[in-house]
């Protein structure tokens, strides 16, 4: 597999497991239910997450280059231990999260998903994708197309879909899959590091 597709595969994955219950997925559901315009939803929801993830894979590569690469492997495993343990913790949406009441249905998603996804467990994966990869493109296509894929079915489906599923178990699968990729990368690391 080539490194481009690897980047958009694991990227992808990666923010679609950490969305799950994410606080920014509980916001797609306010959202889509307090306006009942999921075109619009969607479009906020892309646009943010494109400017967010940006930001983030920016950050990640420029890291990059100021780190010893020894030490790349150690973070970015780490990265996903703590990004996995994180996601044990059950978000809670807040009013504050919820934007404002007024102005277009577009802006106000894009101005309350943006602010929602500072500093949230995917703007963190998305960061250390971008020091892992130093992919650009490939890892904001898959981070935004991991987050579409966890958020557009429950703006679509509202509050039906979010009633009925097991978001504890979904949540804990996709911490145990951040933790054993942390320590699947530390124990590869390790080897190579000994070898």
């Amino acid at each position: 597999m080539s490194l481009p597709l690897e980047a958009f595969g694991v990227s992808t994955g990666a923010v679609f497991l950490g969305e799950i219950g994410d606080k920014t997925q509980l916001l797609a559901l306010l959202l889509a239910s307090r306006f009942r315009r999921p075109l619009p939803v969607i479009a906020g929801i892309l646009i943010a997450t494109l400017a967010n993830h940006a930001l983030a894979v920016y950050a990640g590569r420029s890291l990059n280059g100021l780190l010893d690469p020894a030490w790349l492997p150690w973070i970015v495993g780490l990265s996903f231990i703590g990004v996995g343990l994180w996601a044990l913790v059950p978000d809670q949406l807040d009013d504050r999260d919820a934007g404002p009441a007024r102005g277009s249905v577009l802006w106000v998603t894009t101005a309350a998903f943006f602010l929602a996804e500072i500093g949230d467990k995917t703007q963190l994966a998305t960061a250390v994708l971008g020091v892992r990869y130093d992919l650009f493109l490939p890892v904001l296509a898959g981070t935004t197309g991991g987050m579409l894929l966890a958020d557009v079915p429950v703006v679509l489906l509202g509050g039906a879909l979010a009633a009925r599923l097991p978001l504890q178990p979904i949540r804990w699968a996709a911490a145990g899959l951040f933790i054993l990729l942390g320590v699947l990368s530390l124990s590869l690391h390790g080897r190579l590091a000994v070898g």
